[in-house]
């Protein structure tokens, strides 16, 4: 198999997975064909590059896509709001950009949709990308709870 044949299939890959996981025609406009790979010991896919920013990596536990800052910017671009969004306080938007986790009682608007585990959107203001991460919690139970950890913060826009 040549190699323009493998890393299209793996092309193919992540933008199937990245279907699943934000929805229906996401993953052509997250991975554009100019998508490079860095892969495991074990030839798997582990991230997803673009030039040399890192758009994504696969989770090996899961499969899930789990998004760098870059990827980040390219779904926010892709995905009209509120979609995976979780907004908080523009007051915590310094923090929340520099890393911290985004706790429940910052929390002023999340989608509905949101399932604790998934890879979300922090934004603040106008829809500014602030950062992403994972939900701890649910779209719902995000805005209702007053204490603990909303969104485990993995890259800030700082």
């Amino acid at each position: 198999m040549s190699t323009t044949c493998f890393e299209t299939s793996s092309r193919d890959r992540v933008r199937t997975i990245a279907d699943l996981q934000f929805g229906r025609d996401v993953g052509v406009r997250l991975f554009p064909d100019e998508v490079t790979f860095t892969r495991s010991t074990t030839g798997r896919i582990r991230n997803v590059l673009l030039g040399k920013d890192r758009l994504a990596t696969i989770r090996a536990q899961d499969g899930r896509l789990v998004l760098g800052i870059a990827g980040a910017l390219r779904l926010h671009a892709v995905l009209p709001p509120p979609a995976y969004r979780v907004a908080v306080l523009d007051e915590v938007e310094e923090f929340v950009a520099a890393g911290k986790n985004a706790m429940a009682k910052h929390v002023i608007a999340a989608d509905p949709g949101i399932r604790a585990g998934d890879e979300v959107l922090v934004v603040a203001g106008e829809d500014r990308l602030v950062a992403t991460g994972t939900a701890v919690l649910s779209g719902p139970e995000m805005t209702a709870c007053m204490y603990g950890v909303a969104v485990n913060v993995r890259s800030g826009r700082e």
